[in-house]
């Protein structure tokens, strides 16, 4: 997958026919058992982009198979050599940078620009987890009495299960992935079904940078419940790291309990943005638009609750509406298109429906609120306000780049507005006052807060939330500890 001359639609066709379609199972292409597949839209047009292998439950019990058979050996892999490979990762994944972008863009939507930039982050986890595998450090003590001596060791926790979501194909992979293998873990892959040929172009790379057999194994399939839950019932995998919703995820550790298996869960989201009558407006704006259009909205750390303070509503309102209505929709593979399409037609209709009941309820549109007619799932760019507390919107993710705003005046009333929400992954807020700041940040239920920034996702920093919104965290220095147990060895005298 190289950078081609060719034209825009026979370029583009390349791109998506060079990706391997098939199983990726103990380092070998093969079809599903029978021979079953499904097909990946193009989001923008509804056409197929191409068909691809659909794992049963027979295909999910080989990669299993194989990822047991490979971890004991790749357990003892050096630690440095573990890093070379997914150094080698990040520098093809960025030498392929624009057919891995155009692929992304083909099959869930995103405009190239943003898939440029996904693929850029996804690298950035293999860079910065190849330099985490030589980290992994334990302990030698001696013991408080003197008669003995405490010695500590960090050990891969095992095989491993990661499922991964639509929205981020190739991110949301890297960042289960890289630390999975700088620990030493090997793995079981299971990409969304909406949007797999990103992450079977992510095993290509590994396969091609030397990462031996049976550690990275990939099953696509439209079968999510009936392939993973036997895996997770089998008992030989001991991790399970999942992004998705919280509906999901509730239920997979339900069954994970059953063998007391290691989980982390990063879940959904309803982040409030908070902007206070001291803020820069300017930069309240931008950060708005980053955090409520990155991605198109569909995003779990996307802005999803606007409260902005009355003495600036108006305005930022007006300014966030002109800015969300100048934006050009179209195919995400066109030249200038900020906004592409949703996922599928039912996500549209989702979203249509949420803004349906907040302006029965009341809200006033300043922009946007309908679907674009044409092929593909276009939406436009929404501004709502004067929302009430009780729109479905307000209690839900919405999923779609839809901005409802309420007015607030009293910071104890809106910070506890902000934590009314069984969800904790994100808060974002505006405001000079550094003694706000302090306050809110403290305050403030989630797993991350945005300070002044509408861009909280960072491979170095530990990414996650609390309450509903998930358990554990991926990324910075804690990332590897997910796919790391401790072993306490006490030393005789």
């Amino acid at each position: 997958m190289s950078p081609s001359p060719l034209r825009a639609g026979d370029r583009e066709r390349a791109v998506a026919d060079a990706v391997p379609t098939e199983l990726f199972i103990d380092g070998r292409w093969r079809p599903a058992r029978d021979r079953k597949t499904f097909d990946v839209e193009d989001p923008s047009t509804g056409a197929v982009l191409r068909a691809v292998a659909d794992a049963g439950c027979d295909d999910g019990m080989a990669a299993l198979d194989a990822a047991v058979a490979a971890q004991a050996g790749w357990a003892q892999y050096p630690p440095r050599e573990r890093g070379e490979i997914l150094r080698r990762a990040y520098e093809l994944m960025m030498h392929r940078q624009e057919d891995l972008a155009l692929l992304m863009t083909l099959e869930m939507g995103k405009p190239v620009a943003e898939s440029r930039g996904e693929v850029a982050y996804a690298a950035e986890f293999f860079r910065w987890f190849a330099e985490e595998a030589v980290r992994i450090d334990g302990g030698f003590a001696i013991a408080p009495n003197g008669s003995g001596r405490v010695l500590v060791m960090r050990q891969p926790v095992g095989p491993s299960l990661l499922i991964t979501p639509w929205n981020f194909p190739s991110a949301m992979g890297t960042r289960k992935i890289g630390p999975a293998v700088a620990a030493g873990c090997t793995m079981v892959v299971k990409p969304a079904s909406l949007t797999p040929l990103s992450m079977l172009a992510i095993a290509d790379i590994l396969a091609e940078c030397g990462l031996p057999d049976g550690v990275l194994n990939v099953v696509p399939t439209s079968r999510s419940g009936p392939l993973m839950e036997p895996l997770i019932r089998d008992g030989r995998a001991r991790k399970l790291s999942f992004t998705g919703s919280t509906e999901v995820g509730r239920l997979l550790l339900e069954q994970c309990a059953e063998q007391i298996m290691r989980t982390s869960m990063e879940l959904g989201g309803n982040a409030p943005f908070l902007v206070f009558a001291d803020a820069d407006l300017d930069a309240a704006v931008g950060g708005a638009m980053v955090a409520k259009m990155r991605n198109i909205g569909e995003a779990c750390t996307a802005a999803n609750r606007f409260y902005v303070h009355a003495d600036v509503v108006e305005e930022f309102s007006h300014r966030l509406a002109e800015q969300m209505g100048a934006l050009r929709i179209g195919r995400g593979s066109e030249d200038g298109v900020q906004v592409g399409p949703l996922i599928e037609a039912k996500e549209r209709a989702r979203v249509q429906h949420l803004v349906d009941d907040a302006v029965t309820g009341g809200a006033r549109v300043l922009v946007g609120g309908e679907a674009v007619d044409g092929p593909g799932y276009f939406y436009r760019p929404t501004v709502l306000v004067d929302v009430p507390a009780d729109a479905e919107l307000t209690r839900t993710e919405i999923f779609g780049p839809v901005a409802p705003i309420t007015s607030f005046t009293d910071e104890q009333q809106v910070l506890a507005a902000a934590n009314d929400s069984p969800f904790g992954l994100v808060s974002y807020i505006y405001t000079s006052d550094l003694r706000r700041a302090l306050r809110a940040c403290e305050r403030l239920e989630a797993g991350m807060v945005g300070l002044n920034q509408g861009l909280v996702s960072n491979p170095a920093a530990p990414f996650g939330g609390i309450k509903h919104s998930g358990l554990g965290r991926e990324g910075g220095t804690v990332g590897i500890e997910e796919f790391l147990e401790t072993k306490y060895v006490a030393v005789g005298p």
